[in-house]
Parts: structure tokens; sequence; C-alpha cells
């Protein structure tokens, strides 16, 4: 600058702070709803839900029943089934409940002995529909079709 050219004065306007506040409420506002959508319901796609006992059952019985072949093999259309894989989620379920038992809520006890008794219905139900197709295999009768009624069963 030079001395003919006085350094630039500042002109404030007499409602700045009163915009800088109102500016700062909309912040708190919109912060405040992004906190309760958050509460409420599931927030951004790919959020996790809360880390809860529930959640961690919900793990393993999801866990358990794709081991049951609950998702087709996308190239074959064929069941998959882990039966170790599965049995082995339902047992880590059945130590869960175990090791909460008095700890956990009435209805959560009750939800978990639910799924327990589904889950091991579901198991003995495939590992029977297994040994049979694995039975008629070995007699000769050769594999069903995949997506046919009593379709390929895969075991890794």
């Amino acid at each position: 600058m030079t001395e003919q050219d006085p350094a630039p004065k500042l002109h404030i306007d007499a409602d700045w702070k009163a915009e800088a506040q109102a500016e700062k409420e909309r912040l708190s506002a919109k912060e405040e709803e992004r906190a309760q959508n958050s509460e409420t319901g599931p927030g951004a796609p790919g959020e996790l839900p809360e880390a809860n006992f529930k959640s961690l059952m919900g793990l393993l019985a999801s866990q358990a029943i794709m081991g049951l072949g609950a998702y087709p093999d996308p190239e074959t259309g064929g069941a998959v089934v882990d039966l170790v894989g599965s049995k082995f989620a339902i047992d880590l379920l059945a130590v869960l409940e175990e090791k909460t038992a008095g700890n956990i809520t009435d209805d959560e006890s009750k939800e978990m002995s639910e799924v327990l008794a589904q889950l091991r219905t579901r198991f003995v139900q495939i590992a029977d529909a297994v040994t049979q197709q694995q039975a008629r295999a070995a007699a000769g009768e050769g594999m069903p079709t995949p997506g046919a009624p009593g379709g390929v069963i895969e075991t890794p």
C-alpha cells in the first residue's frame, strides 16, 4: 500500500452478531435432527446397527441360517450347505444362552430360546436332507436338478 492509499477499512454491519447467532442456531438444529434420526432408525445406508445383545444374537443366527442353505449358489442354483459351520454358530448361541442366564431380560431370554429351537429344528431337517441325497447318490439314482424341489444341496 502506498501513502496515498489508506489501509482498507472494515465495515461491520450492525446485524452481524444477530446473523452469526441465527446461523449457529440453524447448524445446531440440523445437528439435533441428525442425532434424533440416528436414534430412531437406521441412518445412512451402510451404517451399522447398535452393538447390543440382540445384534450379537442376530449375527450368530444369520451365520447359522446361511450355513443351512438359505442362499443359493449363484452359479448352480443349488443350496450351499455348511453343516459344520452352521452347527458351530448354533453352538455359540447355546454357549451365549448358558453364560448369560440370569443376566438378560426375560424377553431376551425368551427370544434366545425360540431362535435356538428354530435353528436346531432346521439343522436336523437339512442334515436329514443331505444324508438322503448322499444315500441316493451312493445308490446311483443320480442327482436332482438344481432349483427343482429337492434340488442339489452342495456341501463344502
